[in-house]
């Protein structure tokens, strides 16, 4: 379902700028689901020389890899399922897959995704992605 997109609409890592902001709107101590929207390159973006895959394989060897690091901070994914249809969306916008990880603390997601064990990586993630949105989410009182 790819489309091309502008590409100032274009997101597939976090930015120094929206991680501050995750500790300015997410309240300390508070359990957080991340909601992961995702579309997939058709082939992924490895370095050159390395076997290609396209972008769901990498993204499968990311969550592999991931599951484990995401045990270790108390987070575990909620739920997983194909993006059939973006009913409201900008024109052009589509996912492929989407997905809800929840995490006991917005410190927990921090200390996995800042570790030297998930920086090593996240590549395969990078590599998969044509675009992404990751919105953390508090339940309601």
């Amino acid at each position: 379902m790819s489309m091309s997109l502008p590409s100032d609409r274009v997101a597939i890592d976090p930015t120094r700028d929206s991680f501050k902001q995750l500790f300015d709107q997410v309240p300390a101590g508070t359990p957080v689901l991340m909601l992961n929207l995702l579309a997939f390159r058709a082939q992924a973006a490895d370095a050159p020389g390395a076997p290609v895959r396209s972008g769901r394989a990498a993204y499968a060897t990311y969550s592999e890899a991931v599951a484990p690091l995401l045990a270790k901070v108390g987070g575990q994914v909620r739920w997983v399922g194909d993006a059939r249809h973006a009913l409201v969306a900008p024109p052009g916008e589509a996912w492929d897959e989407v997905l809800l990880v929840e995490y006991p603390t917005r410190d927990a997601f921090a200390a996995m995704i800042q570790s030297p064990e998930y920086r090593a990586i996240v590549h395969h993630r990078t590599a998969a992605l044509r675009d992404a949105r990751l919105i953390a989410t508090t339940q309601r009182p």
